[in-house]
């Protein structure tokens, strides 16, 4: 077996420069891939701030609509009016009367009275009322 140097050394060569070359190529997708991720999550929190951002917008707005309401003059003669009971010049004051509740109260008071005392009649009593008066236990 003879071997010569010569012959090999560029076929060596070669393989040598290629493999190198795939290396390269192996490191610079690589490199990409991290990159294209880094730039996803980058994008993602963004979108994730922007998001944040427009609804703490909104609520910034609600706020600032609310406390204009809280402070406008009108709402502090509503309040006024509502629980201190002023008036302004000129106004009058009409008072709306409730319905007539009490009498319906006191209707359901009295049966609920009388109720209690036959409860509390002995046992002859209530036969004596039920045959010689008028039954007063129909409900």
């Amino acid at each position: 077996m003879n071997y010569r140097l010569n012959d090999n050394q560029p076929f060596r060569m070669a393989k040598v420069i290629i493999m190198a070359g795939f290396a390269i190529v192996a490191y610079m997708l690589y490199n990409l891939t991290v990159s294209i991720y880094e730039n996803y999550q980058i994008d993602s929190t963004i979108k994730s701030f922007e998001e944040r951002n427009t609804t703490l917008e909104e609520e910034n707005l609600e706020k600032i609509d609310s406390y204009k309401y809280y402070t406008s003059d009108q709402y502090i003669e509503k309040i006024a009016k509502q629980n201190l009971g002023l008036i302004n010049d000129g106004e009058q004051v009409i008072i709306i009367a409730q319905d007539d509740n009490d009498t319906v109260l006191e209707a359901e008071y009295e049966e609920a009275q009388t109720l209690a005392l036959r409860n509390s009649w002995s046992n002859p009593r209530k036969w004596m009322e039920f045959f010689l008066n008028e039954n007063p236990f129909k409900y």
